[in-house]
């Protein structure tokens, strides 16, 4: 039997029977489809849609990249059990997509793209937007999107769908692979029809791993924590990928072992839980930082051991340290020289508990009573930054979280990706649930938050969920509110107002760059952009977009806007400008380093010091081998 469709109605109608299952539970894998038309997929994806309403749900975005970070924030808010397709014309339209395929990626969190391509036949040569390249005829824009994918493939004629469309669902479903994953669609294959078996829509259910530890490996990695006097666990994405929480909380209170979390995996365990020392590296506690450095074992579970973590080499300092790396991909497993634990976090915490419960191992009270108390020291310095003596007066950007903190429970969620809050929220931040922490840090990628919080709440519908945002930030991409306000999805959008680059400010003065072009404000008459700020009104542009604004002057107005904007059925912002407009925000400095190199030659005083700070930084570097 076959049914005689086009290549994209069978593609809508194959997408809508491809299923998930872990744990005994079923989910959708691909939920919806976010596009934009233009000629390249108006007559393809666009007219399947049209023809398959019922098959495939439709999401009309503003933005190519702000579509994937929809789907992107759905796919983590699922779990990585369900994502978006996102669907685009040839051109601007294809090429917009590299940013939030990128992020998808090093994430490892599914999305799939389906750029229009240029004519397979090539009827007429070179067609509308084509990039000719005169060495190659099989290459076009879309190649760009090798590199930042998980899967590529070009479907130049209507049977080769069938296979490509079976491994793009494999790749997707992998917890180890998965990413974004790209399916070029030259627009005149698109449109073209073809005898389908109906054995390619059948309903597929795809089973998400959660492989056990090798005995061997479990075996050792049970012989060195036992040997272990100063353990550290450092939780990463990896654990909220797994569903691996509880799990890690009953390691963790077996053992006595403290938790540590990277910005992925912050979250990992409340933060009231007696073995959770806050987050860890550049933008960590004093806490978890001290006994990084003073740890003869680090267990990674679930994490890549970015430089933010490990503080550029410089942070796990004890002279024997050892590394025990529990992670599904084999790949991040060997870092740092690590021994491998290789599978699924949730089934290999729940294997470490199990062996070491037989051994009755639990570090010492005195390590224990040691990181208690530091941590309660380090509390004592968030309520310090939380608090305000003058409700009246203009809130600093701490006070901005601690206003938030005092207002949600375990139920929102909190989005954010780039600028100065990311440091601040995992220094201060207190999770509250496992899923409330939605820090996107594996590619900082500055407009991420807005869009993310859509495809968030589509995931969680009756959750408040934020979208936490500095003003350049927000400049980046706020064309995604009007999809908002179009679908009635009502996310709080927070945006804070310091004027500038802050973040890149502080950090440009740190390394004698004397925060050169990161403040807006006018040009003055040494050539610096160090004159008025500028007399921009983004809580006007957000309002001209349909949503509803809500403007807080002081710490006091803030509570109030906060309040109605959680409480609010319709998309809501609130907007405030920060007490600290010069500055990054009043946090705690940087508890760890962090290697940004500094001019070797100079002749301005700042960067000739920056540049002695940095190499005594550098000397502290080690390669564990």
């Amino acid at each position: 039997m076959t049914t005689r469709l086009t290549v994209a109605q069978a593609l809508v109608r194959f997408l809508a029977a491809q299923y998930t299952e872990r744990d005994g539970v079923r989910r959708r894998l691909i939920g919806a489809t976010w596009g934009i038309f233009g000629h390249g997929n108006v007559a393809g994806i666009g007219q399947a849609l049209l023809e398959h309403p019922d098959a495939m749900p439709y999401h009309q975005g503003r933005n190519e990249q702000a579509m994937v970070h929809a789907a992107v924030g759905y796919a983590r808010q699922s779990n990585r059990l369900s994502t978006h397709a996102v669907t685009t014309s040839i051109g601007p339209g294809a090429t917009n997509l590299v940013t939030g395929a990128a992020l998808a990626t090093i994430n490892h969190l599914p999305v799939l793209l389906l750029p229009g391509d240029v004519f397979a036949t090539r009827p007429a040569d070179p067609v509308l937007q084509q990039l000719e390249v005169p060495y190659a005829g099989d290459v076009s824009v879309n190649d760009c999107l090798r590199p930042v994918s998980k899967y590529f493939d070009r479907i130049t004629r209507p049977e080769a769908l069938i296979p490509s469309a079976l491994n793009a669902m494999r790749v997707l479903t992998d917890p180890v692979e998965t990413g974004a994953v790209t399916l070029a669609l030259p627009q005149d294959v698109q449109a073209e029809a073809y005898d389908w078996p109906e054995e390619f829509f059948a309903e597929r259910v795809w089973t998400v791993r959660r492989p056990g530890a090798d005995p061997t490996e479990l075996a050792e990695a049970v012989r060195i924590i036992r040997a272990a006097a100063r353990p550290l666990v450092v939780a990463g994405g990896g654990v909220h990928h797994s569903r691996a929480e509880e799990a890690l909380a009953e390691f963790a209170g077996t053992t006595g072992i403290p938790v540590a979390s990277t910005q992925a995996g912050k979250g990992s365990l409340r933060h009231d839980h007696p073995q959770d020392v806050g987050g860890i590296g550049h933008t960590g506690t004093a806490t978890a930082d001290e006994l990084a450095r003073t740890a003869d074992l680090v267990i990674g579970v679930g994490t890549r051991y970015t430089d933010f973590t490990t503080a550029s080499g410089t942070l796990f300092a004890g002279e024997n340290v050892r590394f025990l790396n529990l992670n599904i991909a084999s790949f991040d497993g060997h870092k740092l020289a690590g021994h491998p634990l290789v599978a699924d976090a949730r089934s290999g915490l729940t294997e470490l508990t199990d062996a070491l419960r037989l051994h009755a191992y639990r570090v010492a009270d005195s390590y224990a009573t040691e990181y208690t108390e530091d941590k309660e020291r380090w509390e004592q310095r968030v309520d310090a930054c939380y608090e305000v003596d003058e409700p009246d007066t203009r809130p600093t950007q701490p006070q901005v979280l601690g206003a938030l903190d005092a207002l949600v429970d375990e139920s929102d969620i909190l989005i954010n990706a780039a600028g100065s809050l990311p440091g601040d929220l995992h220094k201060l931040w207190r999770t509250r649930s496992y899923d409330q922490y939605h820090l996107e840090y594996g590619y900082s990628c500055m407009g991420y938050e807005i869009p993310a919080a859509i495809g968030v709440k589509l995931a969680a519908p009756d959750r408040p969920v934020w979208a936490l945002v500095g003003d350049g930030t927000y400049l980046m991409m706020p064309t995604e509110i009007v999809t908002a306000v179009q679908e009635g999805i009502a996310i709080k959008v927070l945006i804070i107002q310091n004027h500038g680059y802050a973040s890149i400010g502080g950090l440009s003065e740190s390394v004698g760059g004397e925060r050169f072009g990161t403040a807006y404000r006018y040009p003055s008459e040494d050539g610096t952009h160090t004159g008025p700020p500028l007399p921009v009104d983004l809580a006007a542009n957000a309002a001209s977009l349909g949503m509803r604004v809500l403007r807080a002057k002081t710490v006091r107005d803030l509570r109030e806007a906060l309040a109605q904007a959680r409480a609010a059925d319709t998309p809501t912002c609130v907007y405030v400008e920060t007490q600290t407009a010069d500055t990054v925000s009043g946090a705690p400095p940087a508890q760890a380093w962090w290697d940004v190199p500094v001019a070797e030659t100079a002749t301005r005083p700042s960067a000739v010091k920056a540049r002695e700070l940095y190499e005594r930084h550098v000397s502290t570097r080690r390669r564990h081998l």
